[in-house]
């Protein structure tokens, strides 16, 4: 059964081409997914790489958490289900933290016709 890995701190220049090879010195590889941000484009420096097998996978993440790639020390562990998302912000609900603060135009006082100099 295919075993999906989590490929983490990949140079932004690290193409899928360059994964694939070196993780099929470990095993099968079924597919590789270098995850981009959907408005730049631009690679956020993850991916996944799913394996044939879970042998080749255990061997993946054996060789490879740790290695450097481009000259970046990968990280490679089991990948996550991915969790639901909701549409509240971060599990704190979002929208309106209150509070105020106290800015500059909230300083009371203005009152007497002097200027500022």
């Amino acid at each position: 059964m295919a075993k999906k890995l989590y490929v983490g701190n990949l140079a932004y220049t690290t193409t899928q081409e360059a994964v694939r090879e070196l993780f099929a010195q470990a095993g099968d590889v079924a597919d590789v997914a270098l995850i981009t941000d959907r408005d730049t484009g631009r690679p956020k420096g993850f991916g996944f790489v799913e394996m044939a097998t879970e042998e080749g996978a255990q061997e993946a993440i054996r060789r490879f958490n740790g290695f450097t790639l481009d000259s970046r020390a990968l990280t490679v562990n089991e990948a996550r289900p991915r969790e639901e998302r909701s549409g509240g912000g971060g599990g704190f609900g979002g929208g309106n933290r209150g509070g105020g603060g106290g800015g500059r135009d909230n300083r009371g006082g203005g009152g007497g016709g002097r200027g500022r100099f």
